[in-house]
C-alpha cells in the first residue's frame, strides 16, 4: 500500500518526492561494510514499527511544541494487547492515511502561526519567497529531527523543489509549510525504519546504524523522537560502544519524560491506561498508581517488588473515602498508610482491580485470565467456538450468588479444564469490586457472602491466597514473577511478543534482574546494553 495521500497539492508534490508506486523508497546514509557479531548471540526479529498515537503526539510536541494530541484525536485507535506498539497489529488503512495527512496539515499550520514556534522551526531570516538557502536550512535542520537522521543531499534537493509553489504564491512560509507537511507524512517519520548494515556470515542479521539505535533508545525510554544531543552523539560515534550506549541511556532515564514512559508501560501492562469510571475517580486512581511507580522506580529506587508490597499509597480525600481509610485530612494527595485495611501495593489499587469487569460486575474468570496472562505471562486459549462467553453463567438451582453460578458453569461440559485454573484466582479477589472497594457480599445481594479465598495452581501445586495482599505474596513466592516482569518489558521495548529465539536473552536478563536486587532502571539499562539490542533480524 502506498503511504502517500491521494489528494491535495501537497500529496502530488510529496508523491513526486518519494514515489507512490506501492512501496516507499527508503534511503539511509552511510557505508555498507560488513560487521561481525558473536556467533552464539540470538538477534531479535524487528519489524516496521509505526508510531502509536501516544508516541506520535509526544513526537509532535518535541518537534513543534504541538500539545494538541492530534494523534489521539484524529487517528484510529491502536490495538492494545496489552501494549499499543506491537508492529504485527499495526495494519495500514485508507482511514489511517487520511488521518495522518490531516494531522500533518494542521500541525504545520499551527507551528507557523505561533511566532515563537516558527522561530525555532525557521532559524534564518528569509529575504523573499525564493530564498533557497534559508529553506534548505529548514529542510536540513527540521528534516534531521523529523526523520531521526541526516538527510542526504539528494533528499534536500527534492524537498527544496517545493519552493516553486512558494515562489508562485509569493509566500516563503508556504514552502516551509509544505516541507513540514511532507516530512510529517514521510514513511520514515510515521514508521521507525531499521535497515542497518549486514553482519558478515549471518544471513538476515543487520547492525543498526547509529541513528536507528538512537531512535530505538529514545522511543523505549521516552516514547518520543531522539533529542538533538542524542542525534549528535550518534553522529559523533558515541553510540558505537556499550559504554556510550549506557551513558546515553542513563541520560535519557534522568529526564522527566522517562518517568512518564515508565508510568505508561505499567498502565498498559496492568490495564489502567483507560478506566470505565467517572472522570474524577479515574484521574485519582491513575494518579495514585503513577505516583507509586515513580516512587519505587525513580524517587526511592530499591527492590522493584516494593511496588507490590508497599503498606501506604498516594491518596486524596476522594480515594481515602473510596477505600475506607479513616482520619485522612488535607485537600491534595499525600502518602498515607493503609493501617489495618487488607491492602498493600499496586495490586490493591482500584486502577488495577478495575481489570476483569464483565456483566456489570467483577468476573472471576476474567480476573483469572488477567493474572495468568499479565502477571504470569501464560497463554490462555480462547473459549471453544461452541461456547457463548457473552452469556452470564446461571446456577441450576436458580441461586443468584456468584459463587454458585460460576461453580455450576465451570463444572459442566468442556469448561472445567480451563476454568479450574482461572476462576479460583478470580474468587481470591472477589472481596474487591470493579472499582477496588472492599465488600463482603455480592453487590446488592446481602444473602450472598463472599469467602474471598482463592488459589493459584503452578506446576501442579495449589498456592492458596486471599485478596490482593495474598496474591502479591503468592506471585513473589512463586519465583515466576521476575521472569514475567522482564518478559513484559521486553515486549514493550521490542514492539512484539517474544519468540523462541528470545528465550535465552530473557532468561539472562531475568537472572541479572534478580542479581541486581530487582532494580527496574538497572533492568532497562541491561536490556539496551546487551549486545543484541544494536542488531535486528529479518522476519
Amino acid at each position: 500500500m502506498s503511504l502517500c495521500p491521494s489528494r491535495s497539492a501537497l500529496a502530488v508534490a510529496a508523491c513526486a518526492l518519494w514515489g507512490c508506486s506501492g512501496t516507499a523508497e527508503l534511503q539511509m546514509p552511510g557505508g555498507s561494510a560488513p560487521v561481525t557479531l558473536d556467533p552464539t548471540a540470538e538477534v531479535s526479529v524487528s519489524g516496521l514499527r509505526r508510531l502509536s498515537r501516544v508516541e506520535l503526539d509526544a513526537t509532535l510536541a518535541d518537534l513543534l511544541g504541538d500539545t494538541t494530541n492530534a494523534g489521539q484525536r484524529l487517528l484510529p485507535p491502536d490495538s492494545t494487547d496489552p501494549f499499543d506498539n506491537d508492529f504485527r497489529a499495526q495494519l495500514a488503512s485508507g482511514a489511517l492515511i487520511e488521518s495522518i495527512e490531516k494531522v500533518a496539515t494542521e500541525a504545520a499550520v499551527r507551528a507557523l502561526a505561533d511566532p515563537a514556534r516558527r522561530a525555532t522551526l525557521v532559524p534564518c531570516t528569509a529575504v523573499g519567497p525564493d530564498d533557497a538557502g534559508c529553506l534548505r536550512t529548514v529542510i536540513s535542520t527540521f528534516g534531521r529531527r523529523a526523520l531521526r537522521r541526516p538527510l542526504t543531499d539528494d533528499e534536500v534537493n527534492r524537498f527544496a523543489s517545493l519552493q516553486s509553489l512558494a515562489v508562485e504564491a509569493g509566500d516563503f512560509d508556504l514552502g516551509v509549510k509544505l516541507v513540514v507537511q511532507a516530512l510529517l507524512q514521510h514513511p520514515e517519520f510515521i514508521y521507525r525504519v531499521e535497515l542497518g548494515t549486514p553482519v558478515d556470515g549471518r544471513d538476515g542479521v543487520f547492525r543498526l546504524s547509529p541513528w536507528e539505535l538512537a531512535s530505538r533508545l529514545s522511543y523505549f525510554f521516552w516514547g518520543s523522537t531522539p533529542p538533538d544531543w542524542l542525534l549528535d552523539a550518534a553522529g559523533a560515534g558515541q553510540l558505537d560502544s556499550t559504554e556510550g550506549i549506557r551513558l546515553a541511556a542513563a541520560k535519557l532515564l534522568a529526564d522527566p519524560k522517562a518517568k512518564a514512559r515508565v508510568e505508561r508501560f505499567h498502565a498498559l501492562w496492568l490495564g489502567y491506561h483507560r478506566l470505565p469510571h467517572p472522570v474524577d475517580l479515574t484521574a485519582a486512581l491513575q494518579t495514585e498508581s503513577g505516583a507509586l511507580v515513580d516512587r519505587v522506580v525513580f524517587d526511592e529506587p530499591g527492590d522493584y517488588f516494593d511496588l507490590f508490597t508497599s503498606s501506604e499509597s498516594y491518596l486524596n480525600s476522594t480515594l481515602a473515602t473510596h477505600y475506607g481509610v479513616s482520619g485522612f485530612t488535607g485537600a491534595g494527595f499525600a502518602w498515607t498508610p493503609y493501617g489495618d485495611l487488607p491492602r498493600k501495593g499496586l495490586l490493591s489499587h482500584g486502577a488495577v482491580l478495575s481489570a476483569g469487569a464483565k456483566f456489570s460486575d467483577t468476573s472471576p474468570t476474567q480476573r483469572g485470565i488477567f493474572v495468568r496472562t499479565r502477571l504470569l505471562c501464560q497463554d490462555v486459549p480462547p473459549p471453544p467456538p461452541t461456547v457463548n462467553a457473552d452469556i452470564a453463567p446461571t446456577a441450576p438451582n436458580s441461586s443468584p450468588c456468584k459463587a454458585d453460578r460460576y461453580s455450576a458453569h465451570a463444572s459442566t461440559g468442556n469448561c472445567f479444564a480451563c476454568h479450574q485454573n482461572l476462576d479460583p484466582i478470580g474468587f481470591g479477589l472477589e472481596r474487591f469490586d470493579r472499582e477496588g472497594r472492599y465488600r463482603t457480599t455480592d453487590d446488592n445481594l446481602p444473602q450472598c457472602p463472599i469467602a474471598g479465598a482463592g488459589r493459584v495452581v503452578l506446576d501442579g501445586a495449589a498456592m492458596p491466597f486471599s485478596g490482593p495482599v495474598g496474591l502479591a505474596d503468592t506471585l513473589i513466592a512463586s519465583g515466576r514473577f521476575e521472569g514475567c516482569v522482564v518478559t513484559q518489558l521486553y515486549r514493550f521495548a521490542m514492539g512484539r511478543r517474544e519468540a523462541a529465539l528470545d528465550s535465552g536473552l530473557i532468561e539472562k536478563l531475568t537472572e541479572q534482574f534478580k542479581t541486581n536486587h530487582r532494580g527496574f532502571t538497572d533492568l532497562m539499562l541491561d536490556l539496551v546494553t546487551d549486545g543484541t539490542f544494536s542488531f535486528r533480524k529479518d522476519e
